[in-house]
């Protein structure tokens, strides 16, 4: 490896958190104006199963939309792109696209709230999310799951 070579590869982990967030920053653009100010399709022509004890376990609790069912799939696919178009598997590889899919959602999330008009941080963090159910130290439970779980994966990928 000559030193440009040696310098992107320890930028590596960086320059991949720096993209994730910018397609976490473009995404809740993007459902910022599919949603507008009722989250979680609430008013989207969609179907949803709002009670169901795998929503409890694996979902938070919250509704399963035909919207999210759609774009959780879409998103997992994008991200596992990198594996079909290399021609290749491995286990690094594959936690560095589940790790960065995880942070990834949490960001979008995150993002979603301060960048939309009708929501802020404010409104976010006292709480007022009702398809959050459960907080952990002022975030919902399931970003520190997603934050801590993503963390792991990536660490282990770049190992």
């Amino acid at each position: 490896m000559n030193a440009d070579q040696t310098w992107i590869a320890a930028l590596h982990p960086l320059l991949l958190l720096g993209y994730v967030g910018l397609l976490a920053f473009f995404f809740a653009k993007v459902e910022i104006h599919i949603e507008g100010p009722h989250g979680w399709a609430e008013k989207l022509p969609t179907w949803r199963i709002e009670e169901h004890w795998l929503l409890r376990l694996f979902w938070g609790g919250r509704p399963l939309t035909g919207y999210h069912a759609w774009m959780f799939s879409f998103m997992a696919l994008f991200f596992l792109l990198p594996l079909f178009m290399s021609g290749r598997f491995s286990w690094p590889l594959m936690s560095r696209c589940v790790g960065s899919l995880l942070l990834f959602w949490t960001l979008e999330d995150f993002l979603w709230f301060v960048l939309n008009p009708a929501w802020g941080a404010r409104k976010f963090f006292r709480r007022e999310v009702p398809w959050h159910k459960r907080y952990v130290l002022g975030l919902p439970h399931d970003y520190w799951i997603h934050l801590i779980a993503g963390s792991i994966l990536l660490w282990l990928s770049f190992r």
